[in-house]
């Protein structure tokens, strides 16, 4: 059976698969706090509805308190555990069915099973305060097994937690110049491949949001780290094929288990 993936830019993404509809960090804003969003149209109305929704960290990119606030009444989210004691917006989105969950958690949503894996990334809601929710990211089994990394830096467990799968989907750029500890570039996340050897991979998370003013300063690290992906993935995971979107794009992607 294949799995289609849509990339609405940032980290958001759709995961279509055995007849559910996950969706992952999402993101509708035009603007947020200092960032704009200079690619890509808003998504659609389409792209609010989900089987399920995850989210990987509490940072304000990620959970993003009015986009959830714009998903059906019933939508299950899965949240770090931890995320409504430190966010108490989260708490008032009754709407929503929320799961706090934890590395090693498995989730049944329809025909899929969700699993919890860890991410090397600060995921704290702010730069300052006690660190009491994991990073994570998610690895979705149905007739394909899809990592979703969230924000992840490389870490020596990865490909034991992440065990076999057949789609990847990594972050490879971000939304500033400058990338810290606990993140993925393009060329960590070509290693990343190597790592977890998956038949296909999407890179995400760049080239949607800039800071207002820096348009400027570095704009190659907000263009480029598609691009500089497929060039590295092709010379350090030549048999994974790469499928890098625009935004709004889809991929059908035929990678049977």
């Amino acid at each position: 059976m294949p799995v289609e993936i849509t990339w609405w830019g940032h980290a958001t993404c759709t995961i279509e698969d055995s007849n559910t509809r996950v969706l992952t960090d999402p993101l509708f804003a035009r603007r947020l706090a200092h960032l704009r969003r200079r690619r890509g149209a808003i998504p659609p109305d389409e792209a609010r509805r989900a089987d399920v929704v995850l989210v990987s960290h509490l940072h304000a990119d990620h959970l993003h308190l009015p986009s959830l606030g714009a998903l059906d009444p019933g939508t299950r989210l899965l949240v770090p555990r931890g995320a409504p004691q430190v966010v108490p917006g989260v708490r008032r989105l009754p709407h929503l069915r929320i799961t706090e969950v934890v590395p090693g958690d498995r989730i049944r949503v329809g025909e899929l099973l969700v699993r919890v894996v860890p991410a090397r990334h600060d995921g704290r809601r702010l730069p300052v305060g006690p660190h009491r929710s994991p990073a994570l990211g998610f690895v979705i089994e149905g007739g394909a097994r899809t990592y979703f990394a969230g924000d992840t830096g490389l870490f020596d467990t990865m490909a034991e937690w992440v065990g076999p799968v057949e789609v990847a989907l990594l972050p490879v750029g971000g939304w500033g110049p400058f990338l810290g500890e606990g993140h993925l570039d393009a060329g960590r996340a070509a290693r990343a491949l190597g790592l977890l050897a998956p038949r296909a991979a999407v890179p995400v998370h760049y080239g949607t949001y800039w800071p207002i003013g820096l348009d400027a300063v570095r704009p190659h690290e907000f263009h480029s780290p598609g691009d500089e992906f497929v060039r590295l993935a092709a010379r350090l995971a030549p048999d994974v094929a790469v499928h890098k979107l625009g935004h709004g794009e889809s991929a059908r992607l035929e990678v049977a288990r």
